[in-house]
C-alpha cells in the first residue's frame, strides 16, 4: 500500500468517524432536547389543572365515570398522553388509557418524587403503566383534598406520561421525516470535503516525496559520478516545513558526496600516477644493477678465489630481477587500474587456442628435459632460471599475437 494511499484513507476513515460523531451528537442533543420540552409542557400543563379544579380526589371519590371521562377530554388532543390519578403510595386510581390495569397495579414512586420536588436532571423518566418501559417522559403534581386538615400530606398524584413517539412504517417514510434527511445531508457534506480535503493533502504531501524518490532512484542508477548533477534538478524547493529540512538536508547531503567523490577521484588518480611513475623509474636503475651483477658473475665464473664472491653476486642478482619482476607487476596494475582500460572479450574455441600457443610457444624454446621443479631449481643457475622465464614469457606473448592475428586473417578470408 503506498503512502498516498494510506494518508487518503487515513483522512477518508476521520471524516466518516466525525460524520458519524456529528449525527450522534445531533441526535443526543435532539433527543435531549425533545424530552426537556416535553417535560416543561407537561409539567405546566399539570400545573394549570391542578390549579384550576383543586378539589380533583373529591371528584374521583363522587363520580369515579365521569372522573374517567374528564381525565380522557384532558387529554383528547394528545395522542402520546396519558394521565393517571395515583394514590399516595402509587397505586393508580383512574387513567385515560385504553389498556385496562390490574387492580391494585402500582408505578414507580421515585420518579413521581422527583418531578413533584423538581430537583434533579431536567427532565424525568419513568413507568409508563401502558407500555412499562423506561422511555417515557413523565411529570406528577400532588392533588389535596379541598378541605385540607393539619399536617395531612397529599391525597394522591396526579401522573402524566408522555409516550415516545413512534417512527413510519416504510423505510421512505423514515428517509422523508425532519431527522434524517438533515442526517445523510450532513454525513454526504462531510465525506465530500474529507474526500476533497484527503485530495488536497495528499497531493501536497507526496510530491515532495516523489520527487524526492526520483532524486534518489537517479543517484542509484547512475552513481555518484553522474548521478548528483541529475539528481540536484530534481529535488522539490526547500519549503519552510519539515519536507523542506529534508530538502536541504539531501541537496547538503549530495554536496558531501560531490566533495568527498572529487576528493576521491584525485586521490585515486594520484595513487594511479604514483604507482606508474615509481615503476617507470625504478624500471631503469634496476636493469642497470641487474646487468653490472651479470657482469661480476660472468667474470668470475672461472675464478675459484672469487666463489664467495660470485655467491653474494648471485644473491644480488636474483633479489634485483625479483625486485623487477615486483616493478613489472606494479606497471602492469597501474594499467589495469586506469579507468580508460577495458578488457575485449571474444568468443574462442579454448581447446584449438591453447594447442595452437602451446604449439607455437614450443617451436620457439630451445629443447630442454626438466623432469621435476625440483631438478628445474637444482640444475639451473640464477641467470639460466631468469633467461628461461624471460624466453618462456616472450614464447607465450608471441604465441597469443601469433594465433590472435591469424584468426584474424582467416575471419577476414
Amino acid at each position: 500500500m503506498s503512502v498516498r494511499l494510506k494518508i487518503a484513507l487515513t483522512i477518508f476513515a476521520t471524516g466518516l468517524v466525525t460524520a458519524l460523531a456529528v449525527i450522534a451528537t445531533v441526535v443526543f442533543a435532539f433527543q435531549r432536547f425533545e424530552r426537556e420540552t416535553t417535560y416543561q409542557r407537561a409539567t405546566g400543563f399539570l400545573s394549570r389543572v391542578v390549579g384550576t379544579y383543586d378539589s380533583l380526589f373529591e371528584m374521583h371519590e363522587r363520580h369515579p365515570e365521569d372522573f374517567h371521562t374528564f381525565l380522557h377530554n384532558l387529554v383528547l388532543f394528545e395522542v402520546d398522553t396519558q394521565l393517571y390519578l395515583l394514590s399516595p403510595d402509587g397505586r393508580v386510581l383512574a387513567s385515560t388509557g385504553s389498556v385496562k390495569l390490574p387492580t391494585g397495579f402500582k408505578v414507580s414512586m421515585d420518579p413521581v418524587h422527583r418531578a413533584v420536588t423538581g430537583q434533579g436532571a431536567p427532565y424525568v423518566m419513568g413507568d409508563d403503566p401502558e407500555r412499562m418501559d423506561a422511555d417515557a417522559v413523565v411529570t406528577a403534581m400532588p392533588v389535596r383534598r379541598s378541605t385540607i386538615r393539619p399536617g395531612e400530606g397529599p391525597a394522591g398524584y396526579l401522573y402524566l406520561v408522555a409516550h415516545k413517539s413512534s417512527l413510519p412504517d416504510t423505510r421512505w417514510q423514515v428517509l422523508q421525516n425532519s431527522l434524517a434527511r438533515p442526517a445523510l445531508g450532513v454525513i454526504a457534506a462531510i465525506v465530500a470535503l474529507t474526500t476533497l480535503l484527503a485530495a488536497a493533502v495528499v497531493a501536497s504531501v507526496t510530491r515532495p516525496l516523489r520527487r524526492l524518490t526520483e532524486a534518489v532512484a537517479a543517484l542509484s542508477d547512475k552513481g555518484l559520478q553522474d548521478g548528483v548533477d541529475d539528481a540536484q534538478p530534481l529535488l522539490p524547493p526547500a519549503t519552510p516545513d519539515e519536507f523542506g529540512q529534508l530538502t536541504r538536508a539531501f541537496s547538503a547531503m549530495l554536496d558531501t558526496l560531490r566533495r568527498q567523490w572529487s576528493a576521491l577521484r584525485r586521490l585515486d588518480h594520484f595513487r594511479r600516477e604514483a604507482v606508474s611513475n615509481l615503476s617507470h623509474d625504478l624500471r631503469s636503475p634496476l636493469t642497470a644493477i641487474a646487468g653490472c651483477l651479470e657482469t661480476l658473475e660472468a667474470r668470475w665464473a672461472h675464478d675459484p678465489a672469487r666463489a664467495d664472491d660470485r655467491h653474494l653476486t648471485e644473491v644480488a642478482l636474483r633479489n634485483t630481477r625479483n625486485a623487477a619482476r615486483l616493478v613489472q607487476s606494479l606497471g602492469d596494475l597501474a594499467t589495469l587500474d586506469e579507468p580508460a582500460f577495458q578488457l575485449r572479450p571474444e568468443q574462442v574455441d579454448l581447446h584449438e587456442l591453447l594447442a595452437d600457443i602451446a604449439c607455437v610457444a614450443l617451436n620457439r624454446l630451445p629443447p630442454r628435459y626438466i623432469r621435476h621443479a625440483v631438478d628445474f631449481s637444482f640444475y639451473l643457475s640464477e641467470k639460466e632460471r631468469a633467461d628461461m622465464e624471460s624466453a618462456i614469457a616472450e614464447a607465450v606473448r608471441y604465441s597469443f599475437e601469433f594465433v590472435q592475428a591469424r584468426a584474424a586473417m582467416r575471419a577476414r578470408n
